[in-house]
């Protein structure tokens, strides 16, 4: 790894925000990106994405759900790869399959979202700690959403994901508390024209979401990019660079 200083790791690779994500890393130079995908058979458009000088993708099986998933991975980028440290590591897979109310959710529905959306961020978190710690400035990202907020909440309604990105929030600004080094905080891409945020917008009879994912990811990168412990560590961010609230 001498000729890649830079290694970020992405989950939920393969489409949306995270290969947008995966795309703009690429394009740096001296970059190794590590994809992390659910179904690695599927992330042959990955590999068409143009890489710059002196950079690298690597393709990696995570499935959220699944504990062993990221164990295995750090284990294979050590032994395959001679990746021995992590910069940035961007929590972003995710799902959303139902907007109930209080009043009509359902318990496995609210299961099914929370052992992607909460669980699998504590396995990466618990799974990739020590290689984060390995780096100069480490960064843990994760992924939020206003849907999460407690203060900032959204009036419609969203019963089953909207609890587990509030539960993986206080896990994120806990993660900035209890590390040392590492700095961690949540970033909101915007309400971004995915296949997720798009189904958002049909419900309300939009075409699709406003913000696109090139703008999300680029406002994104720019905050990880400054990011320091003292100055995001512990925050709940827009991709505009805005602060939101808890």
């Amino acid at each position: 790894m001498s000729t890649t200083p830079t290694v970020v790791l992405i989950t939920g690779a393969n489409r949306g925000i995270g290969k947008g994500l995966v795309e703009s890393y690429l394009a740096r130079p001296d970059h190794a990106i590590i994809a992390a995908v659910r179904d690695p058979s599927t992330a042959g458009p990955l590999k068409e994405i143009p890489v710059a000088e002196g950079s690298r993708l690597i393709v990696v099986k995570i499935d959220a759900t699944i504990q062993s998933d990221a164990v295995d991975v750090v284990k294979e980028l050590s032994t395959k790869h001679a990746i021995n440290h992590l910069d940035t590591v961007i929590a972003n897979a995710g799902v959303c399959y139902i907007y109930p109310t209080v009043a009509e959710v359902k318990i496995d529905d609210m299961l099914a979202s929370l052992k992607p959306n909460v669980f699998g961020v504590i396995y990466l978190y618990q799974a990739t700690r020590e290689l984060l710690n390995n780096g100069a400035n480490p960064k843990w990202v994760t992924i939020g959403s206003v849907a999460g907020s407690i203060e900032g909440q959204l009036p419609n309604p969203n019963a089953a994901y909207g609890p587990t990105k509030a539960a993986v929030h206080w896990i994120t600004k806990r993660i900035n508390t209890e590390e040392k080094k590492i700095t961690s905080f949540v970033l909101h891409p915007g309400w971004v024209a995915t296949d997720m945020g798009n189904v958002g917008a049909h419900r309300l009879g939009m075409k699709e979401a406003p913000v696109s994912i090139k703008d999300s990811v680029d406002g994104m990168v720019k905050i990880i990019d400054k990011a320091s412990k003292d100055t995001h560590g512990g925050i709940f961010w827009e991709y505009t660079g805005e602060q939101y609230p808890w």
